[in-house]
């Protein structure tokens, strides 16, 4: 068990080491599904946000790959392709906006593809993330899971598998803020920015459930570069 008086972000650290050590020892063999969240939770006495984390620090080293209805898988370094985010690589500021740029080029076709291709289902579910981003603004909490969730159920939506792995590789440390500490005292400043960066996912939302394919694809081209500029601007304290 893990020491639970840790910091969040320090126990998913380790909770990470732990399973990358596993996948290296072959306990976790290269290829075989990964245990379930609820039995990392009960093995390690971690919470779900704990293992999650964990999962997305795995995703980000090359150690895993998650498959969409199926589950989490392990890799070796080797097993994966050339293209990975390695966390260091996410360090600076300069490096999160590099980040951003890729992510303006791909994601803003992930939508126009996702406005010709959603389903009801998929709608359904980025409403739910919506939901739970506007919740996570109110309680005071960083809304990094469900900022994360929005754009992976777009990256769903497209039906395309390949914008389904590169949200999967990047996992949420590819939300700038997710690097800032959960139980930093929320602020009217980061609030404010909260809602603005909600009211982008709703225009978003918006475009790919009329089925507008220019506007969805014009709503996250301003969502994006949006962030990028709050970057530079400093509202965001990218470590």
């Amino acid at each position: 068990m893990l020491e639970p008086r840790r910091k969040s972000r320090t126990l998913s650290a380790e909770l990470a080491d732990t399973l990358i050590q596993r996948i290296r020892n072959q306990d976790y063999a290269p290829g075989t599904k990964l245990p379930k969240e609820m039995d990392i939770m009960g093995e390690f006495g971690v919470s779900r946000t704990v293992v999650r984390e964990a999962i997305s620090h795995l995703q980000a080293a090359g150690m895993a790959e998650t498959r969409h209805g199926i589950g989490t898988f392990a890799l070796l370094p080797e097993d994966t392709g050339l293209f990975r985010v390695h966390p260091d690589q996410l360090g600076t500021l300069r490096d999160t906006i590099a980040l951003l740029e890729l992510r303006i080029g791909l994601e803003t076709e992930a939508a126009a593809l996702a406005a010709m291709r959603r389903t009801d289902e998929n709608l359904e579910k980025m409403r739910f993330a919506l939901t739970a981003f506007a919740e996570a603004i109110e309680a005071g909490e960083n809304a990094v899971q469900a900022d994360f969730q929005f754009h992976t159920e777009i990256a769903l939506a497209t039906q395309n598998s390949h914008f389904i792995q590169f949200m999967s590789l990047l996992g949420e440390r590819v939300i700038p803020r997710s690097r800032l500490s959960p139980a930093e005292d929320p602020t009217p400043t980061r609030k404010a920015y909260l809602q603005r960066v909600h009211q982008e996912h709703e225009s978003i939302f918006s475009a790919i459930q009329n089925q507008d394919v220019e506007a969805a694809r014009a709503a996250t081209r301003t969502h994006l570069s949006n962030s990028r500029e709050r970057l530079r601007m400093g509202e965001i304290n990218a470590r």
